[in-house]
């Protein structure tokens, strides 16, 4: 005859180890080595140039401010979308950069914004009126094949930045 105790005892066991199971596979980081990161640097006014970055396929210059404007912590998201002029990448912010951006683009209209990603500038977006969608839309010069990776990796990195900043709180 089987004992009662015993078969509770296995399904008890059964059920924690499951239960351990799970929560390491949801809570693996991410190396910092492994993240790939976007920021957004503005046009520099005239009498502030800090450094001159070149576009890589127009090979446009822009001297932009050294401090980032939007910074990794401040989107949630990355998306692929397409227009008839190609595939550009949106970035969705949090509520905080919304409405900083909004009132930043709203002060600073007729400056571009020029993209980093992995600290290299691959686009730049003409700040023509005052960002109110909660997010930033701009082509890359990324081919467009590795865009998708990218994108996966951008918003990997975004979802362990913002699990380390809810960790803090």
């Amino acid at each position: 005859m089987k004992h009662p105790l015993r078969s509770s005892f296995f399904i008890l066991m059964l059920a924690a180890l499951l239960a351990v199971a799970g929560c390491n596979s949801s809570t693996k980081k991410m190396k910092d080595e492994d993240m790939v990161m976007a920021r957004f640097l503005v046009e520099a006014s005239e009498g502030d140039a800090f450094a001159s970055v070149t576009l890589p396929v127009s090979g446009v210059q822009i001297v932009v401010n050294n401090k980032p404007v939007v910074t990794e912590f401040d989107y949630v998201s990355v998306e692929l979308a397409k227009s008839d002029l190609g595939t550009f990448i949106v970035f969705n912010l949090t509520g905080d950069a919304s409405r900083d951006v909004y009132r930043f683009t709203g002060n600073n209209q007729g400056k571009r914004l020029v993209l980093f990603i992995g600290g290299k500038p691959v686009g730049a977006r003409m700040i023509d009126r005052a960002f109110n969608t909660g997010s930033i839309a701009v082509f890359a010069a990324i081919p467009e094949e590795e865009l998708p990776a990218i994108v996966k990796k951008m918003n990997e990195t975004a979802i362990e930045i913002q699990r380390r900043i809810s960790k803090e709180k």
